[in-house]
Parts: structure tokens; C-alpha cells; sequence
């Protein structure tokens, strides 16, 4: 099957919905697979354990998140390629973005793996619990180069327009980890080290299918030389570079909010582990925002068409304000289920409820960055995303979040977090609207700077 430009025509909207639904589902139960986690491991009856979890993946979160830089970026490319009708310099980005990919997250995860435990001590971890997160993420971290080679194969796949299969990649690996948690926790006695292996085999299937679905449906992948791929680093990178910054700055926020909760207790720290896991449940569709529009966003500005990339920046806008609104009145009305569920009490059990209540409405502010980095990214303007992320999370987050919790305790550090997300989401959303409304007169610069490799692609090949 030959890749299309399939973002050309129909309804923008419903591009906007089919893509960024599939993603969500897909995006939520890649992250099921720690949501699982959590809850197999909240069986054990061990505050310490969930504690220990929280604390890894704040850890992990820093390479997943340059992961998903590195996808946003082939997705950028591969889809203005397709939409500039050169399918042969897509299927030379894809196989250069997984060779770029693959050999990066090597790096990185060889990098965290030797100072886990330094990196640990910094988040806030000690005693038994800082032990158990680091022998967890011993186990876990040589799995996610892998995961990030499936997230780039899933970038593709997006830019595409294949949102089925982009789902099915990231759904299987949700399903794995639903049915081997119980049997090597709980069946095979490992307990902990059992959920960090069905962690480590869930996300090394991701890159499995990912390759399956380019190399035989789409024939998207091949063999590239290392001239082509040092040809390639710099226009990828261009994008990558930023784009992974930009996604740095989530961990990095949570890295701050777990070391300020650190200070309430490990009923405190077992709430926003639980929060953490509720937000990419509830919110995949805003989460899967960003990286599911940038192949509508990269096709149609590929093709010149703006007025269908300035109608794509506006339905999003839509879709994020509908979504959020659904998924916090699902929360508030759920509070007292999901409390019963993980078994949460006393201060735990009030960071729930502050999240309900006041983080998850944030999300509607929240989202709108995201819409806005989708356009940043894809149309050349990625250390914009860069700066309005690490002004939420670098900047504004830490002294919100330390006044709430001086003020309300544990759930302060919820509102203080809330508050980052409405300022910074509200202003990243106003400057995106301005950006791409201008798109027409900019378009020459942007060419430049987004496409240094081919002025302009042939449409014969």
C-alpha cells in the first residue's frame, strides 16, 4: 500500500477527531501499562511500593519524553514530504529518523542506567524506597530505546494518516501488560520485579508492530546510507532538538512536584502516583493532541494550503475545550470510586480530591499549549513550543506549587500546578492563533528553515 497525503480534502474537523481519538486511545493504554502497574502493585499493600513506582517514573519519564521529541519530528517531516507529493524523501525520513532514533535512546538509557540512583536521591527518594526504585528501573530502562523506536514508527504512521494502525501499535502493548501483571506478580511471585519485567516486554512489542506496519503495509521503510543519515541530521534535529526540550520540561515538572510532596509523606507521594497515572488516562485525547494533528498540520502546509492549516489550528481548539470539560466532570463524579479503588486514604486520599476538583479543570489551558505545539513544531517554529513549556514547568510551576503547599499542604501543590497551566496555556494559545493566522506571508522563511535539506521536493518521485 503506498503512503497518500490523505489530509488534503474532507473536513478538517474530522481529521482532527479521527486522529487525535485514535492516538488518545492508543497514547492511553501505552500508559496503562503503568496505570496496571500501579494497581497490581497497590494489591501488595505496601505504601513504599507505590512509592517507589512514582519515583521511577519520574525518572523514566525524561528519556520517554525525548522519545516522543524524536517522533514529533518525524512526523513533521515525513508528512510535509508526502504533502509536497515526494513520497521517496518520506520513506528516506522515516528510515532515517528510526536509524537517528534507536541509536540516541541507546545513549540516554545507558546514561540514566548508570546514575539512576544519584538521580533517584535528587528526586527526593531514600531509605528502602530509593532501593526498590532502583533496582525497578534497572530492569525497566534498557526497554525504552525500544519504546521510543515504536514512538518514531508511530510518527509515521500519523503523518500518514494510517490512525488505526498508529492505535494498534501502542493498544497492543496496553493489552500485553494488562494480562501478564497479575500472572507475574501475583502467579509467579515476583512482585515488584514482575511488574517491571511485563514493563520492559510491553514496550519492546511496540517496536515490533510499529516495523511491521511501515515495512509490509506501507513499504515506508529501507535501507539508508550513512551519508543519507549524516545528511539528514541536521534538518532533524532542527526539529528533534526543540521539540525533545520541549517535551523535557513535563518531567521535569514532575520531577518538582514529586520532590515537594516528598516532604508530605508517602500517603502524599501514593496520592500523586495515582494522580499522575489518572491525568494521561483521562486526558490522552489532550495529551495525544500535539503529535495526532501534526500530520494534518505538515500535509496541508507541505501543499500550500493555509487556509486549511489555520482551520486545523481552530478545530483543535474546539476539540480540546469539549474533551476536558467531559473528562473533569467524569472525574468529580468518579472521585470517591477511584479512592476506593487504589485504596487511598487520609492525605492521599485529599490530593485525589484537589485534583478533581480544581488540576483537572487546568487542562483546558492545558491543551491549548499543546495545540499550539503541534503548530509550532510542524511549521518551523519549535523553540516556540520550547519556551512556552519550560515557562510553565521551568519557571512559573515551582513557586505556584511551593505557595499551594505552604498554604493547603499536599493538595496546595495540585492548585499551585493548575494555576502554571492556566497562565502559561492561555498565552502559548493567544501568540499560536497569531502565528498561524500569518502563515501566508511567512511561508517563505519557514520553507527555509523547516526544509534545508531539498528547496523543493519533486513530485515525480
Amino acid at each position: 500500500m503506498a503512503a497518500q497525503a490523505k489530509f488534503l480534502s474532507g473536513s478538517t474537523m474530522r481529521h482532527v477527531v479521527t486522529m487525535t481519538l485514535t492516538s488518545a486511545i492508543g497514547l492511553t493504554f501505552m500508559f496503562l501499562i503503568d496505570a496496571a502497574t500501579l494497581f497490581w502493585v497497590s494489591r501488595l499493600g505496601e505504601p513504599k511500593l507505590m512509592a517507589a513506582l512514582g519515583f521511577a517514573w519520574a525518572i523514566q519519564f525524561f528519556i520517554i519524553s525525548s522519545g516522543l521529541g524524536f517522533a514529533i519530528a518525524t512526523t513533521a517531516m515525513v508528512s510535509r514530504a508526502l504533502g509536497a507529493g515526494g513520497r521517496s524523501q518520506a520513506r528516506r525520513y522515516a528510515s532515517g529518523a528510526m536509524a537517528i532514533t534507536l541509536a540516541t535512546q541507546i545513549v540516554l538509557a545507558m546514561i540514566a542506567f548508570v546514575w539512576r540512583r544519584e538521580a533517584l536521591v535528587l528526586a527526593g527518594a531514600q531509605g528502602e524506597t530509593l532501593d526498590l526504585a532502583t533496582h525497578f528501573l534497572a530492569i525497566t530502562l534498557p526497554a525504552l530505546p525500544f519504546m521510543a523506536l515504536g514512538m518514531t514508527g508511530g510518527g509515521t504512521l500519523r503523518a500518514i494518516g494510517d490512525a488505526w494502525r498508529a492505535m494498534a501499535v501502542t493498544l497492543a502493548a496496553g493489552c500485553i501488560a494488562a494480562a501478564l501483571d497479575p500472572l507475574f506478580i501475583f502467579g509467579f511471585g515476583l512482585g515488584l520485579d514482575g511488574a517491571a519485567w511485563v514493563m520492559a516486554i510491553a514496550r519492546c512489542s511496540v517496536t515490533v508492530l510499529s516495523i511491521w506496519f511501515l515495512v509490509r503495509v506501507h513499504d515506508m521503510l529501507g535501507r539508508i546510507s550513512l551519508r543519507e543519515i549524516r545528511k539528514m541530521l541536521h534538518p532533524f534535529f532542527l526539529i528533534a532538538g526543540p521539540a525533545a526540550l520541549t517535551q523535557l520540561s513535563t518531567p521535569f515538572g514532575n520531577a518538582l512536584l514529586t520532590a515537594l510532596m516528598a516532604s508530605h509523606g508517602d500517603e502524599a507521594l501514593a496520592g500523586l502516583a495515582v494522580v499522575t497515572r489518572l491525568t494521561v488516562l483521562a486526558f490522552g485525547g489532550i495529551f495525544a493532541l500535539s503529535g495526532a494533528i501534526g500530520g494534518i498540520f505538515g500535509q496541508n502546509y507541505g501543499a500550500g494550503q493555509m487556509d486549511r492549516v489555520r482551520s486545523t489550528y481552530r478545530d483543535a481548539l474546539v476539540f480540546n475545550f469539549v474533551y476536558t470539560l467531559a473528562a473533569w466532570a467524569l472525574l468529580w463524579f468518579g472521585r470517591d470510586a477511584i479512592a476506593d479503588v487504589f485504596k487511598l486514604h487520609g492525605e492521599a486520599r485529599a490530593i485525589l480530591d484537589a485534583f478533581a476538583a480544581v488540576g483537572a479543570g487546568g487542562f483546558v489551558f492545558g491543551g491549548a499549549l499543546f495545540v499550539a505545539n503541534a503548530a509550532f513544531n510542524t511549521l518551523g517554529r519549535p523553540l516556540w513550543s520550547t519556551g512556552f513549556n519550560w515557562l510553565r514547568d521551568g519557571l512559573a510551576l515551582w513557586p505556584l506549587a511551593a505557595a499551594g503547599a505552604w498554604v493547603w499542604g499536599g493538595p496546595g501543590v495540585i492548585f499551585g500546578q493548575a494555576a502554571a497551566g492556566v497562565l502559561v496555556g492561555a498565552a502559548a494559545a493567544w501568540r499560536g492563533r497569531r502565528f498561524v493566522a500569518g502563515l501566508r506571508d511567512r511561508r517563505p522563511g519557514l520553507e527555509k528553515r523547516a526544509e534545508p535539506l531539498h528547496p523543493a521536493p519533486n513530485p515525480s518521485t
